[in-house]
């Protein structure tokens, strides 16, 4: 694109420091989540595309342990 284009628009500066800040305030939650979240509930998780059935889904995963 050409830079005349880009730099005849008003304001145009601020739209690269508000997309930066959403991609770090993306991946800080994504981080705070992984943080605080509980080991069972990963445990959980990782044996949810290992299952073969419906019936056997509700009788391993406890709701609690899911959500």
């Amino acid at each position: 694109m050409d830079k005349n284009v880009l730099q005849s628009i008003a304001g145009v500066e601020i739209y690269p420091i508000i997309s930066l800040a959403i991609f770090g305030l993306f991946f800080l939650g994504l981080l705070v989540y992984v943080l605080l979240s509980s080991r069972q509930h990963i445990d959980a998780m990782s044996q949810l595309p290992l299952l073969d059935d419906e019936a056997t889904l509700k009788a391993t995963l406890n709701h609690d342990i899911i959500c």
